[in-house]
Formats: C-alpha cells, sequence, structure tokens
C-alpha cells in the first residue's frame, strides 16, 4: 500500500510540473498572437491565439483534475479516483469545441462585413516564434506523457499540436492577404475551425473509450499467456477495463476438478504474477477458478 502510494504521488508530481511549464509557454504564446492579431484585425490570427488560451485553460483544468485523480482508493472509490483524469480530459475536448463555435461565429460575421487585414512584418515574426514554441511544447508533453503514462497529457498535446497546424495555416493566409487576397483570412479561419473540430472529436472519442469500460487489452494475448501456465486447462469471459496505465483485468480459469484448494489457489497466484509481468499496465487482476467440467480433455 505504502508503495502504491508512493508511485501516485511520484505520478502526480510530474504530470503537475508538466502542466505547470506548459501552462507558462501556453500563456505567452495565447497573448502574443491574440494581441496582435486583434490590433491588425486578422480573424485568422485571432483566432490562433484564443485556441491558444484554450490550451493554457486546459493545462489549469489538467492541474485540478490530476490533483483529484491522484487521491488513493477509498470506500466509496474502491478503484481510486484515476476516471476523474479522463473526466476532465472530455471538459480539454467540450472546450475545442466552443473554442471551433466561437470562430465560425467570427468567421460568419466577418463575411457578412467589410473585412480589412492589417498585414505587417511583425505578423510573420509573432507567428514564427510562437510556433516554434508550441513544436517545444507539443513534443515536450507528447513525450512526458507516454513516458508517465498520462492519457490527459498526451490528449493536451494533440490539443497543442493543432496549435501548429492553425499556425501554419495562419501564416498561409498572411501572405495570400499580402498579395492581395482579403478573403484568405476568412477562409483560413474557416479551416482552422474545421481543424480544430476534428481534434475535439479525436479527444471525446478516446476519453469516452474510457468513461464506458471498452475493452483495453486484447483477448488472445492474454490467453495464450494465461494458457501456457503448468495447471491450467482453460482461460474465458476475459474483461479488461481502465487506461493506458491502469488497467483492472478479470478472466476465468479452469483447472483440475479434483485439485486441492490450495493448490488452485497457488496457480492463481501464478497466473496473475505472470499477467503483471507480460501487461504492465495491468495493476490488478481477479482470477476466477472454476473445476473443469467433466468429460472435457485437457487443452
Amino acid at each position: 500500500m505504502a508503495r502504491d502510494r508512493i508511485v501516485r504521488e511520484d505520478y502526480t508530481s510530474s504530470v503537475r510540473r508538466v502542466l505547470i511549464y506548459t501552462l507558462v509557454l501556453n500563456s505567452a504564446v495565447a497573448l502574443a498572437k491574440a494581441l496582435y492579431g486583434y490590433s491588425t484585425n486578422s480573424i485568422a490570427m485571432t483566432s490562433d491565439g484564443l485556441h491558444s488560451f484554450m490550451d493554457g485553460l486546459s493545462n489549469i483544468i489538467g492541474l485540478i483534475g490530476i490533483w483529484i485523480a491522484s487521491h488513493p482508493p477509498d470506500r466509496d472509490h474502491p478503484y481510486g479516483h484515476r476516471k476523474y483524469e479522463t473526466l476532465f480530459t472530455t471538459i480539454i475536448g467540450l472546450m475545442i469545441f466552443a473554442t471551433c463555435f466561437q470562430i465560425l461565429r467570427r468567421v460568419y460575421i466577418s463575411f457578412h462585413e467589410d473585412h480589412k487585414t492589417v498585414v505587417t512584418g511583425t505578423s510573420f515574426v509573432i507567428m514564427a516564434c510562437t510556433m516554434a514554441v508550441n513544436i517545444f511544447v507539443m513534443k515536450y508533453e507528447s513525450k512526458k506523457g507516454k513516458q508517465i503514462g498520462s492519457g490527459f497529457l498526451v490528449a493536451d498535446a494533440k490539443h497543442t499540436r493543432s496549435d501548429i497546424i492553425v499556425s501554419l495555416s495562419v501564416i498561409v493566409s498572411l501572405l495570400f492577404t499580402k498579395l492581395g487576397y482579403p478573403y484568405a483570412d476568412i477562409v483560413i479561419g474557416f479551416i482552422i475551425a474545421v481543424l480544430i473540430g476534428k481534434i475535439g472529436y479525436d479527444i471525446l472519442k478516446s476519453a469516452s473509450d474510457v468513461l464506458v469500460d471498452t475493452m483495453c487489452l486484447d483477448n488472445a494475448a492474454i490467453e495464450s499467456a494465461v494458457n501456457g501456465i503448468e495447471g491450467v486447462k482453460g482461460c474465458h469471459d476475459i474483461r479488461a477495463r481502465g487506461t493506458d496505465n491502469e488497467v483492472f483485468l478479470d478472466f476465468h480459469i479452469t483447472v483440475d476438478g479434483n485439485m486441492p484448494i490450495q493448490e488452485a489457489h497457488d496457480i492463481a497466484d501464478i497466473v496473475e504474477r505472470r499477467i503483471k509481468d507480460e501487461f504492465p499496465s495491468v495493476t490488478d487482476v481477479m482470477v476466477h477458478i472454476e473445476p473443469e467440467p467433466s468429460g472435457q480433455k485437457p487443452s
């Protein structure tokens, strides 16, 4: 129990540290793009800044979610609180859709009004610098998320990746606007909204798979590992749920019906150790022992 508590504390502190670093960077990037985009009447640039603000806000939400998820199992939550992290991940997805709506709204208004965008050399400098920061944040957050096993950080890195795509689109719109195509800013704004919406969908799909307990391990691999253990006659009714780094697994094994209870229990212990050795993401294994049906030949 003490070891589990230490692991949870290490996990929480690692995720918190990553989120604080990215929060500072995202806030600086968002401020630069939003303020200059607003001053030059650039829909694409302002939308990009708004999207970056969502990155910063998602970092704050993540800090709250990780703190709640770090609480150890208790009487009311015997499986722990890790799904709160997934719940907060869905909030990021919904925030992305909200951002998408705001961008589409501004695109619609600008299309029906006289829209003029001022493009300067400073516009390109700001976009280039902020895009470089976004690339660093995305790689850093994605790498740490995979190392730590945090679905939230991986999802947030995808959100940041969308900023890079958006920034490239903004630079293209600035170029075309500079060349005398004023509606390029509106068109790129619409494209940005579509790209953001796609990323929001992907994040919600991934989070919903966890929340509705979608099967997260390969049945054939589980059967192969279990059936290779001496004394096991078969394996069935496999169920697995959880996140990438915290899977709860239960299944049934059949053993010789004449086998002493203690011996059957020892086999179950061996099965549990084998599963945890071959599948590191599995944190809890429930092995149900059943006697081999009479007349059934050993597999």
